[in-house]
């Protein structure tokens, strides 16, 4: 299968919000609203418009989605920018063929390369680890919400970037 990642465009985002309802329309833990987040996420201070990236098919059909976006970790002391992961989508008829992971490798990769040091996710404890997601309880930090801890995971983009950090992590307005 020929899976071609690339920087989402303004023209895409009418498609993109609809391969995200498509990708969660049958899923079990979601509010179906995946798409208005998105549309929320792009319209704030934490959009970084080259970590929104989409997947096309050998057609250039928009097949999948991932957007990861700013963050701060903050404690009384000080603040710090990390990144959400939320949501990485891929429409039914491709799921389970590795695009979602081909998304998640080329978002982070794309992130380290634009200077940033960590990525905060909210997802399965048995899938996220494979990319080097730990629990953020590792580092001390926290969602600002009830959780388990194990689907509440980080990730040091550059070696050591959460050790000096630890507090609860502040999502953008769109999330709310």
């Amino acid at each position: 299968m020929d899976i071609k990642i690339r920087v989402e465009r303004t023209e895409n985002y009418k498609k993109t919000e609809e391969v995200v309802r498509s990708a969660f329309e049958s899923e079990e833990f979601s509010d179906k609203k995946e798409h208005l987040l998105v549309n929320r996420i792009r319209k704030t201070k934490a959009f970084v418009p080259e970590l929104s990236l989409v997947a096309e098919n050998n057609k250039q059909e928009i097949i999948g989605h991932i957007l990861l976006s700013k963050v701060k970790i903050v404690n009384e002391k000080k603040e710090v920018e990390s990144l959400a992961l939320a949501p990485v989508s891929v429409i039914p008829e491709y799921q389970n063929k590795g695009i979602g992971s081909l998304l998640i490798k080329a978002a982070l990769t794309s992130a380290k390369e634009l200077g940033y040091q960590s990525v905060i996710v909210l997802g399965h404890q048995d899938y996220y680890p494979k990319f080097g997601f730990k629990r953020a309880s590792t580092w001390k930090i926290q969602a600002p919400f009830d959780v388990p801890d194990e689907v509440f995971m980080a990730l040091e983009l550059t070696e050591n970037s959460l050790a000096d950090v630890t507090g609860v992590v502040q999502y953008s307005e769109a999330f709310s």
